[in-house]
């Protein structure tokens, strides 16, 4: 018998200090047999500090090989941002940078092994990937409150998150990195 998918109302009061955004967020968020719960809120959180008005998931969700986890398209279908989770390989970035302006990552993880296959391969305008790594205690912190139905509220302010879950606070920082070899931080 096959696995289905878990599905999970986030509910989400947004504020983006940093980027002067405020919104209360509605999400729906189907979570694959083969994703760990640290992957779907990250997910989670890249939509949310990413949010624009068209911002949308992948419809093929961890099956779509040929499409970002998120995205955002103009009228015509041209992507305008293609948004990563996780550690993508440089081929995938190099694509990303390809079929859109903007490309951004969103992860938990150490940048070491992506930096050490860069080494070796270049990325078509790398320097200008966004690259967000999260403190991983922040998401564990997350996935330790995680339910079917979640209400939280989210602020990011000066490289801070803060999440409230019925009065508990989980706190982390948010690090804007660059994968540009001539400037790395």
């Amino acid at each position: 018998m096959a696995l289905t998918a878990t599905v999970y109302r986030l509910q989400i009061q947004l504020s983006d200090v940093d980027r002067g955004v405020y919104q209360a967020l509605d999400l729906r968020m189907a979570q694959h047999p083969s994703e760990t719960a640290r992957y779907l809120l990250t997910r989670t959180l890249a939509y949310a500090l990413s949010f624009e008005e068209g911002l949308a998931f992948s419809k093929g969700g961890l099956s779509a090989v040929d499409e970002p986890p998120l995205s955002l398209r103009d009228p015509t279908g041209r992507w305008l941002a293609w948004i990563e989770i996780g550690m993508p390989s440089a081929d995938r970035l190099h694509k990303a940078t390809k079929q859109a302006p903007r490309v951004e990552l969103y992860t938990t993880q150490e940048l070491t092994p992506l930096l050490r296959e860069l080494e070796s391969r270049s990325i078509h305008r790398q320097a200008e990937i966004a690259v967000w790594q999260i403190e991983a205690n922040f998401v564990a912190g997350l996935e330790a409150k995680l339910q079917k139905n979640l209400n939280f509220e989210l602020t990011r302010s000066d490289g801070q998150l803060w999440a409230n879950i019925d009065g508990d606070a989980i706190e982390g920082a948010i690090r804007r990195r660059s994968l540009d070899p001539a400037n790395p931080a």
